[in-house]
Formats: structure tokens, C-alpha cells, sequence
């Protein structure tokens, strides 16, 4: 890894560590409702900072799949707070590294938007959840087509990905979780009070 990536991620996982809890207030009554009442074990793929666990059911096995491995101390920490035992792996939503059908739930916030490969990810995810497994997910996506912000997402979109660790503001997730190969996605499309990026999903997708 050269010395400028390591420079960005370094800021990246500081940055995260510091502002996620703005962005969580936002969308935690979501959180709450759609991670409630989880068994078994949860994959998070870009686990970040630990924003998420706070709302993750006592008695499930967590695991963590993070590339960024600033993020990590910030992670084990939060764990740690709320004296969870968590798994923790160096990774990509690309080529997970697990067996087929050997977790119960998959987790992804703000996340799809900067991968890749996506539909790759979305294949990974399929993959390894057992069948009846949830793949649960919090994304900012594209506003609609032919509207002003659609265009304004677009024009910004190169300097976007660059600072914003690949993220692509215009990005039709929800699209691409439709044809994804789930049994049934059920998706709630809300907004948030944030510039270029307010559009958002939030739901399930059974296996």
C-alpha cells in the first residue's frame, strides 16, 4: 500500500470515528426495527467504526469484514465499550471469505455505494447466506432519473469517488438488489437531511 493510500485511509477511519454519530441519528429508528430479533451469525460487510453495533441483538456471533485496516482499533474499541465479542477480518464484499450457505444474516450500511464490483458483492452475499437468510441493508442510492439532483450527483460523481473513498453518489443500488436473485426484497425508499445524497433505501432481502 503506498504512503498517500495509507494517508487516506488513515483520515478516512478517523473522520468515520468522529461523524458517525450525526449520520446515525438520522436513520437509527430504522436500524432499530430492522436489526431487532437477529440469531445466529451476522456478517457486516464494511463494518467501519462499529456504528452499527449498538443495535445488534445479545446472542448473535458478529463478524466483521473491513478493508480498511485503520478502522479496526476503532472497531475492536466499540466493541469492547459495549463489551461485545466480535470476529474481525481484513476484506472486500467481493470475495468474502466464507463457506456457501454458513451465516444467517448479512449487513450492509452505506456501503453498496462504493464497491466495485456490485453485483458481484450482491452474489457474494447471496452466497453465503443459508436459505431463509436476511441480507439486511441501510444505502444512500441515486435520486430519479431526469431530475436536477440526478444531475447534479452525476456532474459531481469523479470528485466525489475521489475523496469520498469510491463512493458514487448516483449509484442505483436498489436496482441492482432487484435482480440480485433473492426470493423477495422488501425496500422502503425516505429521504435525509443531507446534500447530493439524501435519496435512500432501507429493508430486507430473503434468500
Amino acid at each position: 500500500m503506498s504512503h498517500r493510500h495509507n494517508l487516506h485511509d488513515r483520515f478516512l477511519a478517523w473522520f468515520m470515528a468522529r461523524s458517525n454519530g450525526k449520520y446515525d441519528a438520522m436513520v437509527q429508528d430504522r436500524k432499530r426495527e430492522l436489526l431487532s430479533g437477529l440469531s445466529g451469525t451476522l456478517v457486516e460487510i464494511g463494518s467501519g467504526t462499529g456504528p452499527n453495533l449498538r443495535y445488534l441483538p445479545g446472542g448473535i456471533r458478529i463478524v466483521g469484514v473491513e478493508p480498511n485496516r485503520f478502522m479496526h482499533p476503532h472497531f475492536l474499541r466499540a466493541a469492547r465499550d459495549r463489551d461485545r465479542r466480535v470476529h474481525l477480518v481484513q476484506g472486500d464484499a467481493e470475495a468474502l471469505p466464507f463457506p456457501d450457505e454458513s451465516v444467517e444474516a448479512v449487513l450492509s450500511t452505506l456501503v453498496l455505494c462504493s464497491v466495485p464490483g456490485l453485483d458481484r458483492a450482491l452474489k457474494e452475499i447471496h452466497r453465503i447466506l443459508k436459505p431463509g437468510g436476511r441480507f439486511i441493508f441501510v444505502e444512500h442510492v441515486g435520486a430519479a432519473p431526469g431530475s436536477w439532483l440526478r444531475r447534479v450527483q452525476r456532474c459531481v460523481r469523479p470528485v466525489w469517488r475521489a475523496v469520498g473513498d469510491g463512493c458514487e453518489p448516483d449509484r442505483d443500488t436498489d436496482r441492482n438488489l432487484l435482480r440480485a436473485g433473492f426470493r423477495e426484497v422488501r425496500l422502503e425508499r425516505f429521504d435525509v437531511p443531507l446534500p447530493l445524497v439524501s435519496p435512500h433505501i432501507a429493508g430486507v432481502a430473503d434468500k
